[in-house]
């Protein structure tokens, strides 16, 4: 197998923002593997039939995306390890019953950036499209004084054999693409 490198990098402009602005959680058995293609490291086709998205809308500053990645020269591997934190504020039955569900299943988390593409989009990136992602640690609290946190702090986990693909842009609204086939994007 050939590995060979494809181009350089320059300086992007001075116009990038990170941030996350919504997360759209999915059940990794509901993803069609058959008929889903990356194409050049970005989600080109999706088929989930009719299953749901399920989107969280995030407070500015409440979400993070880290991916680690860790090889062995000795074993001549290489693995990628996504982290998704996220901070909900207040606390809620109806939370509490999803966070119960999401930490006995398997997710896939698509979120959509702050970034910006040239188009005025925003960027959405996948996260545990392969193995999913685990619903490993996390708090649900209430601080003491008045200004603390009330709500969730969550920290969702994946480990895949390919970084964290971007999701092919869309026309209008995210996921309207023409390869990509979903149920209804949940918000409430």
């Amino acid at each position: 197998m050939a590995c060979n490198l494809t181009h350089g990098r320059g300086i992007p402009c001075r116009d990038l923002v990170g941030g996350v602005k919504y997360i759209y959680f999915a059940k990794l058995s509901d993803i069609v593997a058959a008929n889903t293609v990356i194409t050049a490291g970005q989600l080109a086709t999706l088929d989930m039939t009719t299953a749901d998205f399920y989107r969280y809308s995030i407070r500015r500053g409440n979400a993070s995306v880290t991916e680690t990645i860790t090889g062995s020269t000795e074993n001549g591997n290489v693995f990628y390890a996504p982290t998704l934190n996220v901070k909900l504020t207040g606390l809620s039955t109806q939370d509490q019953n999803e966070l119960k569900l999401m930490a006995q299943s398997q997710v896939v988390a698509f979120v959509q950036l702050n970034q910006i593409l040239t188009n005025g989009h925003n960027v959405i990136l996948v996260l545990g499209l392969t193995n999913g992602l685990d619903l490993n640690s996390g708090t649900n609290a209430s601080g003491a004084a008045f200004a603390d946190m009330n709500g969730y702090d969550w920290t969702f986990e994946g480990q895949e054999f390919a970084p964290m693909q971007t999701v092919a842009d869309y026309t209008t609204i995210p996921f309207d693409n023409t390869a990509f086939t979903i149920g209804a994007i949940v918000t409430s």
